[in-house]
């Protein structure tokens, strides 16, 4: 396994410090970027809320908003928000069962949330909340499969990604590691981008990787 991290070539992110830095005031710069993000966010994207929670009600039966329990910080559980993208009756409170490409539970306006990710924007308010961060380890669902078993039987390091708040978007996903974890590759990549994001983690690299997840997911949309 090619340890790149450092260069982030994949996601063309230029250098960055190798190592994290965990003195106070870094905690306390990573959260004034997490409320000032998350507050311009919501006040920006509120016509665009407005908008998409009338197609979703429009589209098909059910509420706006999807919750599922999902891992935080420390491995305590909390419920992310997310705009509903299937079908009331078919939604999978559980997560266990991973979205696949032209999964057939997706309603019409659900394709479109995906594809453009849109659908993690009331991700927000968990950040607002202090539940997640705009950028870490995607929060997982409890019993969250790699490659057909459970996550931390795939990999014992698995628990150390609960060392910090999962984020909206994180280093694995603009490094392309998103998605289905039914590979031992694909949950082997995502996990090795989850921990050295928590190794060399700094606020300009969350800056950095906020810029890229912007470019790469919400303008050329890769999601399904």
């Amino acid at each position: 396994m090619t340890d790149n991290v450092y260069g982030f070539q994949d996601a063309g992110l230029g250098h960055v410090v190798n190592r994290a830095t965990t003195s106070q005031t870094s905690h306390v710069l990573k959260r004034g970027l997490d409320l000032f993000g998350s507050i311009c966010g919501l006040l920006l994207l509120a016509p665009l809320f407005t908008i998409l929670a009338i197609a979703i009600k429009l589209t098909s039966k059910g509420p706006v908003l999807f919750k599922q329990d999902r891992h935080g910080v420390g491995g305590k559980t909390f419920k992310a928000y997310k705009f509903r993208s299937m079908y009331v009756d078919q939604c999978d409170h559980s997560g266990v069962r991973q979205t696949i490409k032209n999964d057939p539970r997706i309603t019409p306006i659900g394709r479109f949330l995906r594809r453009s990710n849109f659908d993690e924007l009331p991700q927000l308010f968990n950040v607002l909340k202090g539940e997640m961060s705009l950028v870490g380890p995607r929060p997982h669902v409890p019993g969250m499969l790699a490659n057909g078993v459970p996550y931390e039987q795939f990999d014992p390091r698995y628990q150390s990604r609960h060392r910090v708040k999962p984020g909206i978007t994180g280093l694995a996903q603009v490094n392309g590691f998103r998605g289905e974890t039914k590979t031992a590759r694909a949950a082997s990549m995502r996990l090795y981008y989850d921990l050295k994001y928590i190794e060399v983690r700094s606020l300009f690299l969350d800056v950095r990787i906020i810029v890229n997840t912007v470019i790469q997911e919400f303008f050329k949309g890769k999601g399904y």
